[in-house]
């Protein structure tokens, strides 16, 4: 398909971006490493591409068995430059969780943390922050009762308005806000918007949800089409006001609005910098794929021989180029699309650029 063009400048941003991300594909360097440390969640999110449960239908992962994928790593590169992100499920749950971290520190690798913040308290905090925590990110996704609502618990706006807070005052810490634009909270975004300022929040990104999991039932947390195209004009408007450093997540290409929404051009680093072990032991790319494109498991492989060797399915993405990005125009900086987009036959779910070319618009 042929999509409108882009200009000038852009074109020339894309293709100086464009050869840097060759070499660091044919480089391949373990930059983050996502550690899915459990399925089992406090919250029962509308959205969850993980189907999360309060009782999982898998044990977490016990801490040895992922430090000896760390030990792994350690042999081949330095542990400095891995940076691991604890996520889930929800990480808070475990009651090992501090320990957990203090082994990630005590092996030489930085880390950070992805959670809701409803099990998040001074002393817990304290705790990780004591235990090397360098960053962590929590969901905010609209005001008290659309984020309720979402999140499926009454006390979850204020657990992440009392985190907030707490992360305010934790200067060692480099901490953002994500939201997840829908139907639901799309009018409120303004008014997130600032009350996000007011309690001096440094950063925030914002994601559309994508049609996996309960979001693929719950059509309140999936964009329209027209109102996909406002979020790219809101996100570039609060970027140029510069109150709070505003972002759109690396969903995914967004043709004109490239290199406007985002810091960066759109850069799948799935497989190519980022890996992921999960709570079953697979060996994966970033945690937001849900289809089986999995390399190897811990428990037969090593993590760094699979890492070298089984993830080409990640750095050559042309057979990608099928279906409506067989003849796309903007193939060249896309290709393909997010990981985390492909269905497990290869399908893409969700294109942005056609998004932003709808003929409704």
């Amino acid at each position: 398909m042929k999509y409108r063009g882009l200009s000038l400048r852009k074109r020339l941003g894309l293709e100086i971006q464009r050869k840097m991300q060759q070499q660091i594909v044919a480089d391949h360097p373990l930059y983050q490493l996502f550690w899915e440390c459990t399925l089992r969640c406090n919250l029962h999110c509308r959205h969850c591409g993980s189907d999360c449960k309060t009782v999982a239908g898998h044990p977490d992962m016990p801490l040895a068995d992922f430090i000896r994928v760390l030990d792994s790593i350690a042999m081949k590169t330095d542990s400095r430059q891995v940076f691991v992100i604890i996520t889930g499920g929800e990480p808070l749950v475990r009651d090992d969780i501090v320990e957990c971290c203090q082994a990630i520190r005590d092996h030489g690798f930085p880390w950070g943390m992805v959670t809701n913040g409803l099990y998040l308290t001074p002393a817990l905090l304290r705790q990780l922050a004591d235990a090397g925590m360098h960053a962590m990110t929590i969901s905010l996704d609209g005001l008290e009762a659309n984020h309720n609502w979402m999140r499926g618990h009454k006390e979850s706006f204020r657990a992440v308005s009392d985190a907030i807070d707490l992360l305010r005052r934790e200067p060692n810490v480099v901490w953002d806000i994500v939201t997840c634009a829908t139907e639901r909270n799309f009018s409120e975004l303004p008014a997130l918007r600032d009350f996000l300022i007011r309690k001096g929040v440094p950063s925030w990104r914002l994601l559309d949800v994508f049609p996996v999991g309960r979001a693929a039932t719950t059509p309140e947390v999936l964009l329209s089409d027209e109102h996909f195209r406002q979020l790219m004009e809101f996100i570039r408007t609060t970027r140029r006001e510069g109150l709070i450093r505003t972002a759109y997540g690396c969903e995914g290409f967004v043709g004109e609005y490239e290199l406007d929404v985002r810091d960066y051009g759109f850069f799948c680093k799935a497989g190519i910098t980022v890996g992921s072990v999960l709570v079953d032991g697979s060996i994966s790319a970033c945690s937001s794929i849900r289809s089986d494109y999995h390399q190897g498991n811990i428990y037969e492989d090593d993590f760094m021989d699979v890492w070298e060797h089984r993830f080409q399915v990640y750095r050559d993405r042309r057979w990608m180029k099928r279906d409506d990005c067989a003849g796309c125009n903007m193939f060249r900086y896309c290709n393909g699309s997010g990981m985390h987009l492909r269905d497990g036959e290869g399908k893409l779910l969700q294109c942005h650029v056609k998004r932003l070319s709808s003929p409704a618009l």
